[in-house]
């Protein structure tokens, strides 16, 4: 996109097919290396499904290679976080519960006649 440095130092990335759940979860995790110095996203338009993601590095360095990076160590934390979850399911330890029959009184005036 327009604004990238030619070294990439500073460039913006468009990710289509993506929301605020990934926009936001990936800025967390590229803010995280201490060689960048800022990072954020957008989503452009509510009828566009892709979000606008802002990386400038410190010392010149790639922010594609940062951008790759936090993709990786991303996908490490959902790997983790579904390894976690599925033992726990397959030893019981969540929490059970169970939902009750709704019942609504409603008075005689208000019922409908058929």
């Amino acid at each position: 996109m327009k604004g990238a440095a030619p070294d990439l130092s500073a460039a913006t990335y468009q990710i289509f097919d993506e929301t605020h759940t990934m926009g936001n979860a990936l800025r967390w995790m590229i803010m995280k290396n201490p060689k960048v110095q800022f990072c954020g996203y957008s989503v452009p338009h509510p009828s566009e499904n892709l979000i606008q993601l802002r990386i400038q590095m410190f010392d010149g360095l790639s922010s594609l290679n940062a951008l790759l990076e936090a993709l990786d160590n991303l996908d490490g934390v959902c790997e983790s976080v579904e390894e976690r979850y599925l033992v726990s399911l397959r030893e019981g330890r969540y929490e059970r519960w169970e939902e009750k029959e709704l019942v609504i009184n409603v008075p005689s005036c208000m019922r409908r006649v058929e």
